[in-house]
């Protein structure tokens, strides 16, 4: 196992999407650990490091709100801007008036979590990259605040405050509740010169909830593609 880290987060609102819904936005229960990892890269990102999960400790009662959204229909297509970058002519940008939509949208309310964590260094690293060094970069950019791109909740409209912890509280949740189902990360294929490739495979698991504290290193073995 690599360097340690505890952090606390905190919200106002959140939204781990859950794939199986495909136009309306539901979310998880809790944190999928796969947007907790995106959540630390964004504090610190390396091509060489990759976090992993350890425990994630719900801090508060699981509350959901309904609310609407504006969203927009399409998407920004990557070969029109290949061909723009290419110096070929042509308008690549959307305009919401003409394909904007309302869609609703089942957000977690008022979250806290605790979460404990390790990152280990991947073949990308370079050879100055130890991990003392990046270790001792994470902790310097958690005590200043300072990220690469702002903490979210699952997405980007929903701001998370990050706080490096000493320890994490105890959990008010008792019992033991079976999450069912959840999108554990997205594991990306690799060619022959072993890069990454653009398609990913999905990666689940089935977690349970214990008195507020899921121990996600247990199902580490267990994931399903």
């Amino acid at each position: 196992m690599g360097y340690g880290i505890k952090i606390l987060i905190e919200g106002d609102y959140a939204l781990f999407s859950r794939p199986e819904m495909k136009v309306e936005r539901v979310s998880y229960d809790v944190p999928t650990p796969s947007a907790l990892a995106g959540l630390l890269s964004s504090i610190y990102w390396h091509p060489g490091v990759r976090y992993l999960i350890d425990r994630i400790h719900v801090l508060e009662p699981i509350r959901f709100v309904n609310i609407r959204r504006n969203e927009v229909s399409e998407k920004l297509l990557l070969s029109a801007v290949k061909k723009q970058m290419d110096g070929s002519k042509g308008d690549v940008g959307i305009y919401t008036k003409e394909c904007i939509s309302q869609r609703a949208s089942l957000l977690l309310k008022d979250v806290r979590y605790g979460v404990e964590a390790h990152f280990e260094l991947t073949d990308e690293k370079d050879a100055g990259t130890t991990p003392e060094k990046c270790y001792n970069i994470l902790l310097r950019r958690l005590r200043k605040g300072q990220h690469f791109t702002q903490p979210c909740l699952g997405c980007r409209e929903f701001s998370a405050r990050v706080t490096l912890a000493e320890q994490i509280p105890q959990s008010p949740l008792a019992g033991d509740v079976d999450l069912g189902y959840m999108l554990y990360d997205l594991q990306y294929k690799k060619n022959a010169a072993g890069k990454s490739l653009d398609s990913a495979e999905p990666r689940f698991y089935r977690p349970h909830m214990v008195d507020g504290v899921i121990d996600v290193a247990k199902y580490a073995e267990d994931v399903l593609c």
